[in-house]
């Protein structure tokens, strides 16, 4: 599976103990992990919460990536921002319970941390069991047992109402492009190198060339 984190500007700082927690647990895993920021609060390409969105959207609809790691302070505004997007699924993740319950029954694709919140001594202890929590086991068994089957078939329903609710993910981003949001979002110094080293969209590969040339 490759992972992406993304960390968004007011807890760039935090960057570096996140991915350390990522990778070590989930590199024996068999993962592979891709930083894309941001890296500290003096990176030249600040991301808000809002830019997070657009930037798992793209990683997620083209292949880039298959699971998005991300936060802000709450938490909140990240996991908003990704659920505005076709293709993402994101969780709220607070504790290895939270972790756990998400991937289970709901089997999303994404979570969003509260980095601000909470972490103080031990943090990298909590990220740590998060990880491995999240990413030890195949997502959408469903918990508990006797739930398992509702939980699937709900996962099912819920996937079909976002797909009817929901634009194309071009025409979302066609839509906001004088905003600058697209832009500032793949505007990362590792973005390019990543991005197009993964992406399995010819289409989505194509429209992010014609912002980054």
């Amino acid at each position: 599976m490759k992972i992406a984190l993304i960390n968004e500007n007011s807890q760039a700082d935090k960057n570096k103990i996140i991915a350390e927690s990522l990778v070590k647990t989930v590199g024996p895993m068999g993962h592979e992990v891709f930083n894309y920021g941001m890296y500290s609060s003096a990176d030249e390409n600040p991301l808000t919460y809002v830019h997070i969105g657009v930037l798992a959207a793209l990683l997620i609809n083209s292949g880039a990536a298959d699971y998005i790691v991300t936060g802000c302070g709450t938490g909140e505004g990240a996991m908003l921002s990704c659920n505005s997007f076709p293709g993402v699924i994101c969780g709220y993740v607070a504790d290895p319970t939270d972790a756990f319950l998400f991937s289970q029954i709901n089997n999303g694709n994404a979570i969003s941390l509260p980095f601000a919140k909470g972490f103080g001594w031990g943090a990298e202890l909590n990220l740590n069991y998060i990880f491995e929590k999240l990413f030890s086991a195949a997502g959408g068994q469903g918990y508990p047992s006797d739930r398992a089957e509702p939980q699937k078939r709900n996962k099912k329903i819920l996937d079909s109402v976002r797909t009817a609710a929901l634009k194309p993910l071009i025409d979302i981003l066609g839509s906001i492009k004088e905003t600058g949001l697209v832009k500032g979002a793949v505007s990362g110094p590792h973005f390019k190198e990543y991005f197009f080293a993964n992406c399995k969209d010819p289409e989505i590969a194509s429209y992010v060339k014609t912002l980054i040339d």
